[in-house]
């Protein structure tokens, strides 16, 4: 199979130099995007194809096009990164490739290859590379390759054509208040996905499956909201979007062992690994919701935090629910979850050795 070459004619910036030193002061998350972006065609008798980076701006599709009435698409989250040379460098590209080709599978829609994945993201980066922000803050450039069904058809069955983009937006704080602890509502009434479901890949239903259960965290004053498997009721998954983790008394590390309806998160893996390295002991086990909460009681846990590619890692102060309130600790950050915050981005940022080989340079 020949690797794709995203190749660009138009450089045409749709945003001037003053109005992106603007945005770029102040960027929020989620709220700007860039002047490029890079697009493939998938087709089932071509296969993939026409890689090109085109400006940013609105997508032509047909009100038939597949995605709208049966949901077939899929993305990603990741990042790049200015390191203090001037360069622009990526976090393990080639997981979230990986996991991209997982969430293909499940959703019946084509696979990209590692390669021509990353020949998408140095495409994208390098037309945009005046928006990544400086070394000199936490800021990021956060990228979002997606693919969804194109085939203007309505009948059930996968999509015959497939768009893949990557769009790209300056990113600051995922949560407005910052690194802050996190209060979590515990949801008894919604799930996030269920056995044999689509939990594990990651597409827009999981997302908007969690909507409603962050509507009931922001009644209940909340900032997030956590939801248990859908069988029982009794064991954690994930919040609406990232990954949680306890650490204890005795120096270990829990979190839930991925069952399928868990997202795979990259964030969560490295964190597993870094623990290691500074001696944690990292566990990956059912956890009972009651269970945990009696070791939050007992101070038996002493620290948690939600991550994810967005947020990357954020404590958790306290539990909310129905049956009472529960404070971890004394609702502080926690030490060792800021440590493990400072280590993952300080490698992200170039700033301290990469001894696991996870960076990868787009620019």
């Amino acid at each position: 199979m020949t690797a794709l070459v995203f190749t660009q004619t138009d450089r045409t910036r749709r945003i001037g130099d003053e109005e992106r030193a603007r945005i770029l002061a102040e960027p929020g998350f989620g709220q700007h995007y860039t002047d490029f972006m890079a697009h493939a065609t998938w087709r089932l008798d071509e296969g993939w194809g026409g890689a090109e980076v085109i400006p940013f701006g609105p997508l032509t599709m047909s009100p038939a096009s597949a995605v709208l009435h049966y949901g077939q698409e899929i993305f990603e989250g990741l990042k790049a990164f200015r390191h203090a040379d001037g360069s622009v460098w990526t976090f393990r590209p080639e997981r979230n490739a990986e996991r991209l080709q997982r969430s293909a599978r499940r959703l019946a829609l084509p696979e990209l290859s590692v390669e021509d994945f990353l020949s998408s993201l140095r495409a994208a980066v390098a037309a945009d590379e005046h928006w990544v922000p400086e070394a000199t803050s936490e800021e990021s450039l956060y990228l979002r390759p997606f693919m969804f069904a194109s085939e203007e058809f309505l009948g059930v069955r996968a999509s015959h054509k497939v768009e893949y983009y990557v769009i790209s937006s300056p990113a600051g704080p995922y949560f407005p208040r910052g690194v802050q602890p996190l209060v979590v509502w515990i949801t008894d009434e919604y799930a996030r996905a269920g056995a044999g479901g689509t939990g594990a890949a990651k597409c827009g239903g999981n997302y908007a499956s969690s909507l409603l259960g962050k509507d009931e965290a922001a009644q209940h004053g909340a900032d997030e909201v956590l939801f248990l498997d859908s069988e029982t009721h009794t064991s954690i998954d994930e919040l609406s979007g990232m990954n949680v983790f306890a650490i204890t008394t005795d120096g270990r590390l829990l979190t839930p062992a991925l069952t399928g309806s868990i997202l795979e998160g990259v964030t969560r893996e490295s964190i597993l690994q870094l623990a290691r390295d500074r001696g944690l002991e990292p566990v990956e086990q059912r956890l009972v919701m009651s269970d945990l909460l009696e070791q939050v009681t007992s101070g038996e846990i002493t620290e948690m935090f939600a991550c994810g590619t967005a947020a990357v890692i954020n404590p958790i102060g306290e539990f909310r629910a129905h049956g009472g309130t529960w404070t971890v600790a004394d609702g502080g950050s926690g030490e060792t979850t800021l440590a493990l915050r400072q280590e993952l981005t300080d490698i992200q940022y170039g700033r301290t050795p990469d001894r696991h080989g996870w960076l990868t340079r787009l620019v």
